[in-house]
């Protein structure tokens, strides 16, 4: 039986994570804390690569951030919705490793994807905690769960972030599982077409939206993260 996490990010595609969460994710897991990744799709629609690739790419990226696991929900990449079995896929994940915390998409972006993906997680966060809502895994019925709180990282779209973590000591690790999905991002070689994420000035977009998040902070880089309820705080004087 596997171990409860103290974090578990939801991803509409694989990647999305590595992006925008990446140095969190390691960071934590320098921390000793058990941190996991569930992408809800395979992003077959994407323009570069193949999902049966992508797949590959993404165990590569797991452990680079020394995840404790990763899933894959296959739902389907640009058609999922906020419906009855997508809510009961992410609540059985949930249910199944019991996160404290968990990490979803931006609640807007370009990609319409992710603020899907962003209601489709926050929506199941909640009900996970009902136990009337009956679910099973294997066979066996799932207890009720409902994580302490979910947080939504930011992506392509800037959104005045409520929060910034410090990753200045692991960004270069956020950037190494980036480019573990080599068919996505920046490839002198490839014939494949360009995308919004494929040049390498991507690259240089993500250190400049790391250095931005973390400027105010006193931070070289951060990762910034939204909130739909106040965080409490036992100490104001260690806030940054």
């Amino acid at each position: 039986m596997s171990q409860d996490l103290h974090l578990l990010a939801f991803a509409a595609h694989p990647d999305d994570v590595e992006i925008s969460a990446g140095g969190t994710v390691a960071k934590m897991v320098s921390m000793g804390y058990r941190c996991g990744i569930v992408d809800l799709t395979r992003g077959e629609l994407g323009t570069r690569g193949s999902s049966d690739l992508r797949d590959h790419e993404a165990a590569d990226s797991s452990r680079i951030l020394g995840l404790s696991l990763r899933e894959n929900l296959g739902l389907e990449d640009g058609f999922f919705q906020t419906d009855k079995d997508s809510l009961l896929a992410v609540i059985r994940a949930i249910r199944a490793h019991r996160p404290k915390i968990v990490l979803a998409n931006s609640v807007s972006d370009r990609h319409p994807d992710h603020g899907k993906a962003a209601d489709l997680v926050a929506k199941a966060v909640f009900y996970s905690g009902l136990p009337k809502i009956k679910t099973e895994l294997n066979g066996r019925p799932q207890a009720a769960h409902r994580p302490e709180a979910i947080y939504h990282y930011i992506q392509d779209f800037y959104i005045p972030p409520a929060f910034v973590v410090d990753v200045t000591d692991f960004f270069e690790t956020k950037m190494a599982a980036i480019r573990a999905f080599s068919s996505q991002f920046y490839d002198p070689n490839s014939s494949e077409p360009a995308t919004p994420i494929s040049g390498a000035e991507f690259y240089d977009f993500l250190r400049g939206r790391a250095m931005q998040f973390g400027r105010p902070c006193r931070f070289l880089y951060g990762e910034g993260f939204t909130v739909t309820r106040p965080i409490g705080v036992d100490d104001v004087l260690k806030l940054r």
